[in-house]
């Protein structure tokens, strides 16, 4: 599948922004420049050789900031998307599986937490328990998690009563045997395409909730916060929410670019552009090179 993505123009360009995000992640905080939490007397800095995106209402250097708060925007977006997959996908391919109580109580589950506001609930959730951003991650992964129970299950049904799966099951086949020989590579084409795009809602989730200085604590920069902080000096530094915005976009814009990209070459889609490939190339073999120019 990794080849047929990176076939695809949109497959590739996808894969590089979010690999230079993932950079980031990484390697941003070692790469800033300046310390991002210290202050200073150029408050509102226009850019410079010593302050490439200015500095903020405190004179600290924003590019610093930028840099170092990339790897919490990064980290909060997969927490989102491995929980719901963890949460949503076992329980839903297991639903198929397990007998018509644990689908019954599992489906009846999926419907609550579907009924739940997740932006809303994650608010909640870190009055209760604190400030923190991982554990509004962990619900609000908990709560998306209905989106992979039915992608799962949906995939799961699909080929739960194959002829080779009830070979299976009359032969004295495990549920996880099964699952790991013939249900797994069924479910995770579309998986994949639901955990993509869910990492693309996580990033939107955390740069909301620190835009509203929920879950981090300050000083502690995100592209979220900085944001928020940008647009209270528009006035005198009127472009400066252009970089954290346009970062947010390119990133949740990657991650839909990447589902599109999974969804077009999985499947029945996916074999009819390998067999195309394969078609096209059979025609170049057999035309053969072309002739060349006339005899003098």
């Amino acid at each position: 599948m990794v080849r047929r993505v990176l076939s695809l123009t949109s497959g590739r360009i996808a894969v590089a922004v979010l690999t230079v995000i993932a950079l980031l992640a990484l390697l941003g905080p070692l790469l800033a420049p300046q310390d991002p939490l210290a202050t200073s007397d150029t408050t509102l800095a226009p850019l410079s050789g010593a302050h490439w995106l200015g500095t903020d209402y405190l004179g600290r250097d924003v590019l610093s900031r930028l840099l170092d708060g990339s790897r919490v925007s990064v980290l909060g977006s997969l927490e989102v998307a491995l929980t719901a997959l963890l949460v949503g996908a076992v329980p839903g391919i297991l639903s198929v599986h397990l007998g018509r109580v644990f689908e019954w109580i599992t489906l009846r589950l999926t419907d609550t937490l579907v009924a739940l506001p997740f932006l809303l609930f994650a608010v909640a959730v870190i009055a209760l328990l604190g400030n923190g951003l991982t554990q509004a991650m962990l619900v609000t992964g908990v709560l998306v998690s209905p989106l992979f129970y039915r992608v799962a299950r949906a995939a799961t049904l699909a080929v739960a009563r194959s002829p080779y799966v009830e070979a299976a099951l009359v032969s004295g086949a495990s549920v996880g045997w099964i699952v790991r020989r013939h249900v797994w590579g069924k479910v995770l084409p579309p998986v994949s395409v639901a955990f993509a795009q869910t990492v693309g809602v996580g990033f939107v989730i955390v740069s909301s909730l620190t835009f509203l200085g929920i879950g981090v604590q300050p000083p502690a920069p995100t592209w979220g916060g900085l944001l928020a902080s940008d647009l209270g000096y528009l006035s005198h530094r009127p472009w400066a929410p252009l970089v954290p915005a346009l970062l947010i976009m390119a990133t949740v814009w990657a991650a839909n670019l990447l589902a599109d990209a999974i969804r077009d070459v999985s499947g029945e889609a996916g074999r009819a552009l390998v067999n195309d490939r394969k078609a096209r190339a059979r025609r170049r073999d057999q035309a053969g090179p072309a002739p060349s120019g006339g005899a003098a």
